[in-house]
């Protein structure tokens, strides 16, 4: 799997492409969303003029802890409508798509991870105290 998503836009066909393949290019250093796998992408390239215009699909799979409970959970996290656009000339015809790929996913990235919509929670053990101070007004005789 390659670390980096380059494309050379001379090579693509001018009435446009699809690209597919994976990319290894998150690396989180975060105890609580830890990617694994590479980033799966379905791409369309098109070419108009001095302009690479590129459209598609990606996706990536992520072990998250969830927020509620605490507990790990696996998810992958789709970007339906990843949709870039780079200058590009005779002279320097690659374009790297590598750091675009890596900020679409992880701002696709829930800020609140939940396992499940109905996840209840950690669940509260909470011994409380019985609360006898208002034990003594039980005796009291009010005279009005």
């Amino acid at each position: 799997m390659d670390d980096k998503l380059i494309i050379d836009a001379s090579r693509v066909d001018p009435e446009g492409e699809e690209i597919e393949g994976e990319v290894e290019c998150i690396d989180l250093d975060e105890d609580f969303v830890k990617p694994f796998g590479g980033v799966r992408y379905r791409l369309n390239l098109q070419v108009f003029g001095t302009e690479l215009l590129v459209r598609g699909h990606l996706e990536q799979d992520f072990d998250l802890v969830c927020c509620r409970c605490g507990k790990d959970y696996d998810d992958t996290i789709k970007v339906d409508d990843f949709t870039i656009s780079y200058e590009i000339s005779d002279k320097s015809p690659e374009v790297d798509l590598t750091e675009d790929v890596r900020e679409s996913i992880i701002l696709a990235l829930p800020t609140y991870p939940v396992c499940a919509e109905a996840c209840p929670g950690i669940e509260q053990k909470v011994d409380m105290p019985k609360d006898d101070c208002w034990g003594a007004l039980e005796g009291l005789k009010v005279e009005g």
